[in-house]
Formats: C-alpha cells, sequence, structure tokens
C-alpha cells in the first residue's frame, strides 16, 4: 500500500464517526414541536384570582341573575365600613363585585372565621366563602342559598 492510498482511504474513512445531521427519519435537531409546559400558579394573587374566577364562573352557571355580573379583584377597599374592613364591594350600577384580596386574605383569618388550618384546601375555603357571600348580598340572598338548585 503506498502513502497516497492510504491518504485516500483515511479522508473516505475517518477514524472517527461523525455525528449524524439527521436521524432516523430526518428529525434530529429539530425543536420539539409543542411549547414547554406552562409554569404553575406562582404568586396569592394569582392562586386567589384563579378561585374567584373558579367560584364566580360556578355561580353564573347556577344563578342565571349572576350571568352579566363582572368579578374582580382588588387589593384593598378604598374606604372603611364603620365597623370592620369590608371583604368585597359591590356596584350593582355596572353589575360588578370585586373582592379584597388582603382583607379576605389576612383579616379573616386573624379573627379566625372559616379557616382554622393554615393548609390550601382551608385556603379555598376562605375565598370561596367570601365570593358566595358577595354574591349573596347582590342578589339579596344568604350565601348557603347559593349552593341549593335555585330552581326547587
Amino acid at each position: 500500500m503506498k502513502w497516497f492510498d492510504r491518504a485516500r482511504r483515511e479522508a473516505e474513512d475517518p477514524p472517527f464517526p461523525r455525528p449524524a445531521r439527521h436521524g432516523r427519519h430526518g428529525r434530529l435537531g429539530r425543536s420539539p414541536i409543542t411549547k414547554p409546559p406552562l409554569p404553575g400558579v406562582g404568586s396569592r394573587y394569582d392562586l386567589f384570582s384563579m378561585i374567584v374566577t373558579s367560584t364566580a364562573d360556578f355561580l353564573r352557571a347556577t344563578w342565571p341573575e349572576l350571568r352579566d355580573v363582572h368579578f374582580d379583584v382588588g387589593s384593598m377597599p378604598m374606604h372603611e365600613d364603620d365597623h370592620a374592613v369590608p371583604r368585597w364591594t359591590i356596584d350593582r350600577d355596572r353589575n360588578l363585585i370585586v373582592v379584597q384580596r388582603v382583607p379576605v386574605e389576612r383579616l379573616d383569618r386573624a379573627h379566625g372565621l372559616p379557616m382554622h388550618r393554615a393548609d390550601d384546601f382551608h385556603k379555598r375555603i376562605l375565598v370561596e366563602s367570601a365570593v358566595f357571600g358577595a354574591a349573596a348580598e347582590y342578589l339579596g340572598r344568604e350565601p348557603w342559598e347559593l349552593g341549593a338548585d335555585p330552581f326547587h
């Protein structure tokens, strides 16, 4: 074997395998079609807002009088009541209920209202009870009436 035959053979057969440009079906190195998963709900505001929205959706589906009512989340009310900080604000002219996050999360817990344990389930009950209370006040009913079937 002459030196030029050896050089030609080494050029044709490299000592290490080259990385493939394409995989078995020509797709190696492509980005995935789907996006990466979205991050979970992280902040207290996001979680509070999600609970208010899902509870409001349930109430709208159950009570036709609430279908045009917009539920919103506020941080703190602009004014105080005579005896307490309000947990929600109702504006019937604009069909608006604003659930105030800070009084519901902080003040209800301090007074020991419905939450006796600091876990996610009890926090959800705390927020849902505020939404039910606000919707009941808007409708002129008691909160426990809203869970019952309104058509019977």
